[in-house]
């Protein structure tokens, strides 16, 4: 019960107001993932005078395959970390600058160089309780802290963590 696993990976990538740029991170994210993204809207007026309801981005969420897409990620990132990347939860967020970067990827000249974020949810086996209905609360020693997170990343996918 105390193994660390992976329980989805989202990439997500924010564009702004813009429909062409909407159209390639879409184009994007489904060659990298080849699941269809979800296109993500501003919830409400921003101080960067986006309307509410207007599309600004797109998101796909990975589980089934999750940590074969997450190895060939991680390479584009030349297998490196930072601790900052770590959250109090456990939980991994980093960018990749250049799609390029990703192994089975080629330049596609439609879509330009462009980067995306990749944000890893770690668990552990009996974490699905604390969602459903009921609400069963997970205890202290049953969630996963940063240096657990990080030792798992070193010895899974060996990345090096500054």
């Amino acid at each position: 019960m105390r193994e660390i696993r992976i329980e989805k990976v989202v990439l997500n990538m924010g564009v702004g107001s813009k429909e062409e740029a909407l159209k390639n991170a879409t184009k994007l994210l489904k060659k990298v993932s080849g699941i269809e993204p979800l296109v993500t809207k501003s919830k409400k007026r921003s101080t960067f005078n986006v309307p509410k309801g207007k599309p600004i981005g797109c998101k796909v969420t990975v589980r089934k395959g999750a940590e074969k897409l997450l190895k060939s990620l991680l390479e584009a990132n030349e297998n490196k970390l930072q601790e900052s990347n770590f959250d109090s939860t456990g939980n991994v967020s980093f960018g990749i600058s250049e799609y390029i970067n990703i192994p089975e990827i080629e330049y596609d000249p439609s879509i330009e160089i462009v980067g995306f974020d990749i944000a890893v949810r770690l668990e552990r086996p009996g974490f699905r309780t604390s969602r459903k209905r009921l609400g069963t609360k997970i205890g202290k020693k049953h969630k996963i802290k940063k240096e657990e997170a990080i030792e798992f990343m070193k010895k899974k996918f060996n990345v090096d963590v500054r």
